[in-house]
């Protein structure tokens, strides 16, 4: 019998859970991910979390494979050439292909007092802490969410939804990625759950103090708790490591996913950048990018010529405490269409997303080889052309 393959995957969300159980299909490889959490953090439910609806955490045995190996640390660095891994507790794993999922966190504030007075709710123990934190507050007390995307949307209305006074800061408008039509119909429900909205890049957060946020028109603002929701980052392991990453961090890669400075090293989720054109972060494109990973070192196992990655990014969707929903149908370039489901169908639209993201996990165990995406037939070829030729033509 032959010596076994070994797939090292850092990371077990999305990405790399998808991936892990993707490779599992061939007998002859060993398949082991690495992650600092002994449970899987289903993150589109942590605004739950906060609220008390949910605790966002899925046993590893539901939705890995049997086959697949958990192993519970942090990976200190990568040695590409060397093949191996090294933990943070000094231990050397070695491995014949890696692929990188470590996924993303918050981004580091950038205002004066956020990292010292406002809680992020972009991780398992960001939530939890915020979740207690909140528990020891008074309902009464004044709250403030500073972000207008989906997580800074609907952590301010789940607190909202509980009767909590709950300020919404967006930095802009709220729920940019919505069609316009769309985002009115955001604003009605965050105002009907009583949210106070505050939009446009001239009232930003400014600082935030002790009790205080401070805004761009030089008003303060009183804040007992004040929640960062405003922007991702992703860990630094590929530059620590020496790998070439993009400005934000993020591995960069060819259409394959395969790592530009090693073909054993494919990248798969929110820290993976193909061709320095990442896709928008979410759940729904890491789980998509974790099975073209996984389908990526199964190429090169059989030594064939991996396919680059064709995606459709179709739907996003956004929840308004449990009541109400809003899922936004998107086009090819990833702008929003007219077309937006909302109200019931929305919620029920949005519940059926989360539930899928892990449900797709758990079938993809099960089944190997099994998920399928929608494809964007020849968008992001052209995308990429574009570019280029943006990037080659001469100045003026």
């Amino acid at each position: 019998m032959g010596k076994s393959i070994d797939v090292v995957v850092v990371g077990g969300g999305y990405a790399g859970v998808m991936a892990a159980n993707r490779v599992s299909q061939r007998d002859d490889v060993t398949v082991t991910v690495i992650n600092p959490r002994q449970v899987f953090v289903p993150r589109l439910r942590l605004h739950q979390l906060v609220g008390g609806t949910h605790d966002a955490v899925v046993n590893y045995q539901e939705v890995l494979a049997e086959s697949v190996e958990l192993l519970v640390g942090n990976v200190a660095h990568i040695d590409a050439t060397g093949r191996t891994v090294t933990l943070a507790d000094g231990g050397r794993i070695g491995f014949d292909y890696l692929i990188y999922a470590v996924g993303s966190h918050s981004g580091g504030p950038q205002v004066p007092g956020a990292a010292e007075f406002a809680y992020p709710v972009a991780t398992l123990e960001a939530a939890q802490r915020l979740r207690s934190v909140l528990l020891d507050t008074p309902v009464t007390a004044a709250v403030t969410v500073v972000g207008g995307g989906p997580v800074g949307i609907e952590t301010a209305a789940e607190l909202a939804e509980q009767g909590r006074s709950v300020r919404l800061v967006c930095g802009g408008v709220v729920g940019p990625y919505l069609h316009p039509s769309a985002r009115r119909t955001a604003r009605k429900y965050l105002t009907e759950l009583g949210v106070e909205v505050i939009e446009g890049p001239e009232l930003s957060v400014t600082a935030v103090r002790s009790g205080t946020v401070e805004l761009g028109d030089d008003r303060t603002l009183a804040s007992q708790v004040t929640i960062w929701a405003a922007g991702f980052g992703v860990p630094d392991l590929a530059e620590r490591s020496g790998l070439r990453t993009d400005t934000a961090g993020r591995l960069l890669t060819d259409e394959t996913l395969t790592s530009i400075d090693s073909t054993r090293i494919i990248a798969a989720g929110d820290a993976s950048a193909p061709s320095d054109l990442p896709f928008r972060m979410s759940a729904y494109i890491a789980g998509c990018l974790g099975a073209h990973a996984a389908d990526t070192v199964l190429a090169r196992i059989a030594d064939e010529q991996p396919a680059p990655i064709d995606l459709a990014f179709q739907a996003m969707c956004f929840s308004f405490g449990r009541g109400a929903g809003i899922f936004q149908l998107l086009h090819k370039d990833d702008t929003a269409k007219r077309l937006y489901f909302t109200g019931f169908m929305g919620r029920k639209l949005k519940e059926y997303s989360c539930a899928a993201s892990v449900k797709h996990l758990v079938t993809e165990a099960h089944k190997p080889g099994s998920h399928h995406w929608p494809t964007d037939r020849g968008h992001r070829p052209t995308l990429l052309r574009t570019r280029n030729e943006n990037l080659s033509a001469p100045s003026a």
